[in-house]
């Protein structure tokens, strides 16, 4: 499919009413154009069934809807609908500002619709047969994508990134291992397979220890001396190369054969998402392979970082990937990619080959604020205009560094404002992939050399996902091609989430002094991006498990409960656990002594559970009616929290 060049009339983003444009609202007040856009669109899919072949007559009569049975189906139909709508009615209202706990807000008008309109469609992303339009449109949101996080996104270059939607950031996560993981042992098969004309490695071990840029290289040499064979010399070369490879042999059957070798470790700072630990578990390395790096105020700390990779060079200890976090699920916390990168290289000079994948599930669509509409980055300076303290040097450097990095997971279905489920995987050079390819003959067809946009729509030889909803192609594409992925598009809406985590930041401060006499609190890590945490200690109390009681007894007013109505509830917020124990000692005693409690015995009595506020909603303040919902929200922290220290 050739899909028309984008009008681009992004010069009109400052107009008055864009952003409002944007979404249903939080009071619906968009509702007609969505009810426009979606009947507009079911008539027009209407249409086009009708125009398919209209000499066919319709199978279903006009008379049907007289007939009894039909009229008992529409019933049952409506009954279950009205049923299930009431039901919905005691969902979180996560459209509404009064919402602020975990990563999720109101929809994208663009997104939703068009998620909408390509449902009757149903396309099936596995492959163009089964989705002609909308598996092109996937392999165009990995290219915005890349272009966002400043990797090379020319599909005529050789080095194209490639992305690819996945259900979430856990199997976009899977998806980084898995590549991770067949680049490393690639080389290695190669020399078991005693392969002729490659400069490969001297032995098993610096085979194992490439830096991925150096077995992508490999893996090119390979398929160009393949190209160069007879059909049948080239078949029994596959073969005997796949006989030794990793994903033939399973990881104990590769590592019997190759006993040098020692099961490759994963390091990854310990605010790493869990779904690592599933990862782990899920390709057979094993959670003790999961190393934890040291952090310092909630981000890996660099230096410590180079000691383990200097440690495991030592020790002839593989590493299969370094984690970086941009923007962690408790704190929006954003590591220092630079600096990571800058170890990696560094250990691939002494022999130590290892990828850097950013899992930036939170915080990846705050790139666009760092790109400008010709995919240029931009300064600080540039960045910083409109923010108190955004973004900080170093976390200008990490969304720098991005472009250096080997691959990265975002989901569009966070910052991205897109329905659940869909997250992302990026890397930067595509020419890995072929080593994740699987082959159906009823699915996939080998018909000869194709270019880099046919070959990729056949998505479903490379995902850990079979079926594929094209629907959510359709939103992603959509939605980036209505606000383009940079500071005058999308960036724009994750403008307002920073802006308003500054000032719930700042709302919090005025909040600890103005509640002193009866509690201590304070934000235990300073925003990176649009996620504030606040811990509470009620005055006069040492003790962990006590403040941790007060937070949770805080947060039953604040969470869903079906038994009541949401109307009850004034607001809307989450909890999570700060585990001391995992904190260097400085950031301990400044945490403990900021709330007034006694240092943790033990590594058992280390948790403190604290007040999570993801502040992604752009109508958090709002300036068309004067008000802040923000300030309305520690309003209502002050009356609860004065009432719990009443009762104690």
């Amino acid at each position: 499919m050739d899909l028309p060049a984008r009008d681009d009339d992004m010069h009109h983003q400052d107009e008055p009413g864009m952003t409002e444009a944007c979404f249903l609202g939080p009071y619906g007040e968009n509702d007609t154009l969505l009810e426009k856009l979606v009947v507009e669109f079911l008539r027009d899919h209407v249409y086009w069934r009708r125009n398919f072949h209209p000499e066919d007559p319709p199978p279903i009569p006009t008379s049907a809807a007289q007939r009894a049975g039909y009229q008992r189906m529409e019933a049952r139909m409506r009954r279950e609908l009205h049923q299930l709508s009431a039901a919905l009615k005691r969902s979180v209202p996560f459209h509404s500002p009064r919402y602020i706990g975990h990563m999720v807000s109101d929809l994208l008008l663009p997104g939703l619709a068009a998620q909408i309109l390509t449902l009757p469609y149903n396309p099936n992303n596995v492959s163009e047969d089964a989705a002609p339009v909308t598996a092109d449109m996937e392999v165009q949101v990995g290219l915005q994508l890349a272009r966002m996080f400043g990797y090379r996104h020319d599909p005529s270059r050789p080095d194209c990134a490639f992305g690819h939607l996945a259900s979430g950031g856990t199997s976009a996560n899977l998806q980084a291992l898995r590549l991770a993981l067949a680049l490393k042992a690639f080389p290695v098969a190669l020399r078991a397979a005693r392969v002729p004309g490659l400069a490969l490695p001297d032995d098993d071990h610096a085979a194992f220890n490439l830096a991925p840029a150096a077995g992508i290289v490999l893996l090119q040499d390979w398929q160009d001396w393949l190209a160069g064979l007879e059909p049948e010399a080239r078949r029994h070369w596959q073969q005997r190369v796949q006989a030794q490879r990793l994903e033939q042999l399973g990881l104990a059957g590769f590592l019997q054969a190759h006993p040098e070798l020692q099961v490759p470790v994963v390091l990854a700072p310990a605010t790493a998402h869990y779904s690592w630990s599933k990862g782990m578990k899920l390709l057979g390395l094993g959670r003790a392979q999961l190393r934890a790096v040291p952090q310092h105020d909630m981000r890996m700390d660099a230096a410590a970082l180079a000691e383990m990779l200097d440690d495991c060079a030592r020790r002839r200890q593989p590493v299969l990937m370094v984690v970086g976090v941009l923007g962690t699920t408790e704190y929006g916390s954003i590591d220092p990619l630079d600096r990571i990168c800058d170890a990696r290289d560094a250990a691939a000079g002494r022999g130590l080959g290892t990828a850097v994948h950013v899992d930036a599930a939170w915080g990846g669509y705050l790139a666009s604020l760092f790109r400008d509409p010709d995919g240029n980055l931009r300064s600080r300076d540039e960045v910083a205009a409109g923010f108190q303290a955004f973004p900080s040097p170093g976390v200008h450097a990490a969304f720098a560094a991005l472009s250096r990095c080997d691959s990265i997971t975002v989901d569009p279905h966070k910052l991205g404002y897109l329905p659940y489920g869909a997250g992302a995987f990026v890397c930067r050079d595509h020419r890995a992939m072929p080593l994740l390819a699987e082959g159906a003959d009823y699915v996939f067809h080998s018909e000869g050399p194709a270019d880099y946009l046919r070959h990729y729509r056949s998505l479903g030889r490379y995902t850990i996902e079979g079926s594929k909803p094209g629907a959510a192609a359709a939103a992603a594409f959509v939605t980036h091609r209505v606000l383009p992925l940079d500071h005058a598009g999308l960036g724009r809406l994750q403008a307002h989430s920073i802006r308003a985590a500054e000032a719930f930041h700042a709302a919090a401060e005025r909040f600890s002094g103005a509640v002193s006499d009866i509690c201590r609190a304070t934000v235990p890590f300073a925003p990176d991006s649009n996620l504030v945490c606040l811990a509470l200690n009620p005055a006069g109390n040492r003790e962990l498990a006590v403040a941790s009681a007060f937070v949770r007894e805080l947060h039953r007013g604040l969470n869903s409960d079906p038994s009541q109505p949401l109307q009850v509830r004034e607001y809307f917020g989450s909890v999570t656990t700060l585990h001391l124990d995992g904190l260097d000692h400085e950031d301990r005693k400044r945490i403990v002594d900021r709330l007034g409690l006694d240092p943790p015995a033990g590594e058992g009595d280390a948790c403190l559970v604290i007040l999570r506020h993801t502040l992604m909603n752009p109508y958090l303040i709002d300036h068309e009616n004067g008000i802040s919902y923000i300030h309305g929200y520690f309003e209502h922290l002050t009356t609860r929290v004065r009432a719990l220290a009443d009762a104690r």
